[in-house]
């Protein structure tokens, strides 16, 4: 019997810690340029899963870093990362979330274009109802298109391709060699980015938050590519990704004073639901 405990903790610290990651990453967004906060986020993340490399003696194995998979995903986290959080500067919390949380879906339809497999009407008929849940998120109006959103969502596609990339990673590397390439792409692509533009000081409240989130950021990095290693039935342990709603929704009417629409509430359920039907299904399947 497949035991999915320790994917299962891996999955829920994972969602947690990202979340707060984000509500840290925004806040400090507030007093910082964008992609200078996310690129100097990304410098303290890498120095993080440095530390752990070293501490670990998984600093041996940096040679794997050099795997076109490990290379290609840690480009695709960076570009995800990126477009992601500008538009979380951009749009209440939850409603980011909401759209990120359709990976589920657009892995689907990945899954079929890229790795061949086979999708019947059920979970077809999940995609769409989860994309109509998208839509009556993201609330498109004639004259009156929430760009940001759409970047969102554009981030969340990137991201489904990382995912997919994720299945190629050879088993034999580390997970700390993953989550630092990673770090160490977004804190290149981010501050590269953000010296082009103009540097700006940061300022102590701005730094500290900054700080606070890259801990929680080389955190996450490795729950979550333990929780997705970890042997378990990713149909189960995928479905603890959805408490982040429950977290977002919770910080961004704390923080912020969010709180999203009936429609939007009404979408955030098709799209949990949906996601939700689709890792019964792929369970079902296997």
């Amino acid at each position: 019997m497949i035991d999915n405990t320790r994917g299962i903790l891996a999955m829920s610290a994972a969602v947690l810690v990202f979340i707060l990651n984000d509500a840290l990453i925004k806040l400090a967004a507030e007093t910082v340029p964008s992609v200078q906060a996310i690129g100097v986020r990304g410098l303290f993340a890498t120095l993080w899963c440095g530390l752990a490399l070293l501490a670990t003696g998984a600093w041996r194995r940096l040679g794997d870093a050099r795997h076109p998979a490990v290379m290609l995903r840690g480009g695709l986290e960076a570009v995800a990362a990126i477009v992601y959080l500008i538009a979380l500067f951009h749009i209440p919390f939850a409603i980011a979330t909401a759209v990120n949380l359709s990976t589920p879906l657009i892995l689907t339809v990945l899954a079929v274009l890229i790795l061949k497999e086979q999708v019947r009407w059920r979970r077809w008929s999940a995609v769409l109802a989860g994309f109509a849940g998208v839509l009556l998120v993201i609330q498109p109006r004639p004259g009156d298109i929430d760009v940001w959103a759409w970047v969102a969502l554009a981030a969340t596609v990137v991201g489904a391709f990382r995912d997919i990339v994720a299945r190629w990673l050879p088993p034999a590397v580390p997970t700390l060699v993953v989550s630092f390439t990673t770090a160490i792409v977004v804190a290149v692509v981010g501050c590269g980015w953000a010296l082009a533009e103009g540097w700006q000081p940061i300022d102590n409240r701005g730094l500290a938050y900054i700080v606070a989130s890259s801990l929680l950021l080389a955190a996450g990095y490795q729950f979550l590519v333990v929780a997705l290693r970890s042997g378990g039935e990713l149909s189960v342990i995928g479905a603890f990704r959805y408490a982040a709603i429950l977290w977002a929704l919770l910080l961004g009417w704390a923080v912020w004073g969010e709180v999203p629409n009936a429609l939007a509430f009404a979408g955030i359920a098709v799209i949990v639901g949906s996601g939700l039907y689709i890792l019964h299904r792929e369970r079902v399947r296997r």
